[in-house]
């Protein structure tokens, strides 16, 4: 049981390396219940997916708390390429391929959005780490989930900066960015992006050092699924990469969801995605200037305290509590 303060959260993620470590610090935080976890399609191959989520919510020791359910397998209308050549195969690092025997939920995952939101008005905190397919697919099906919501967070977008993908787009957004547009068009929702998560969540090897020398098995597993990614950082072009570091998306979407005071910096601003095919697919636009017509609704997180976070995430790998030094 938990008490009144304590927010209800769903978990949407396509679990590779760094959903992985979002995962566990909503299941090991004290600050919110994590009631479900929904899987979407996109860094991975799906099954990949489940069993990575799974094996992820057994090492936090709540797996028999927490159900994982199956949602969309594939984005609305388009295809999509996996992002393995950056989390290594299974999303896990390369050599990590859980088989958990942990069943599924029943349940869909886009009817059990929409049944928790309908049974729960104004109690659930949606946060969204993956492609926006089931989110999308929740709007059409419940068109009042934005009143029945409590909050939304989302990992996605690249504002006014380059992407990850492509120039012009961040993964998620580029993935599905039907589902993209529509999520971004219907919920209020705080923005985590590609710029801020490159400025503000960068660790390189005075910490990958630290986290060597904790011996924990959160420690061993944040080394496995990150090893892929360092070496693919390595070999990057991006100005703010090419060395042995790692980006912490997922972790910072959640940990500022967690610790709203790591949050620096933010503004409210209109934010369209374009869905069209072509080089600008899944791009962002957010007007920073407010010269669209568009209505302000998306607070877009822009500075977050990177030793703060830092130190939440050493804390949960070392003694598996992220607020332990609070």
């Amino acid at each position: 049981m938990t008490d009144s303060d304590t927010r209800r959260v769903i978990v949407d993620t396509d679990t590779a390396g760094d959903d992985t470590q979002g995962l566990l610090l909503a299941a090991l935080s004290d600050r919110v219940s994590l009631e479900g976890v929904t899987i979407c399609a996109g860094n991975v191959p799906f099954e990949y997916q489940v069993e990575n989520a799974k094996y992820t919510l057994d090492l936090a020791g709540v797996a028999d708390e927490v159900p994982v359910y199956e949602g969309a397998r594939s984005p609305l209308l388009t295809d999509h390429e996996f992002a393995e050549y950056i989390h290594g195969e299974g999303g896990l690092g390369g050599d990590l391929f859980p088989d958990t025997g942990i069943p599924s939920a029943d349940e869909h995952a886009v009817d059990y959005i929409v049944r928790t939101a309908r049974e729960n008005p104004g109690e659930i905190t949606l946060v969204c780490i993956a492609p926006l397919t089931n989110v999308a697919l929740a709007l059409q099906r419940e068109p009042d989930l934005p009143e029945l919501l409590d909050d939304v967070w989302i990992m996605g977008g690249a504002v006014n900066t380059l992407g990850n993908v492509t120039p012009a787009a961040e993964y998620n957004f580029w993935v599905d960015p039907d589902a993209a547009r529509l999520v971004m068009s219907e919920l209020e929702a705080t923005l985590v992006d590609w710029g801020v998560t490159v400025r503000d969540s960068l660790f390189g090897p005075d910490v990958f050092e630290e986290v060597e020398a904790m011996d924990t098995p959160l420690a061993d597993f944040f080394l496995t699924v990150t090893d892929a990614v360092r070496e693919f950082n390595a070999q990057s072009e991006h100005d703010a990469l090419g060395a042995d570091v790692t980006t912490q998306p997922d972790s910072l979407t959640v940990a500022t969801l967690l610790e709203p005071d790591l949050i620096e910096e933010s503004g409210t601003y209109y934010v369209e995605v374009d869905d069209r095919e072509g080089p600008t697919r899944g791009y962002s636009l957010v007007d920073e200037l407010g010269v669209t017509d568009g209505e302000p609704r998306t607070r877009v997180v822009e500075s977050v305290d990177e030793e703060r976070f830092e130190r939440l995430m050493l804390d949960m790998l070392r003694h598996g509590d992220p607020h332990y030094s609070a």
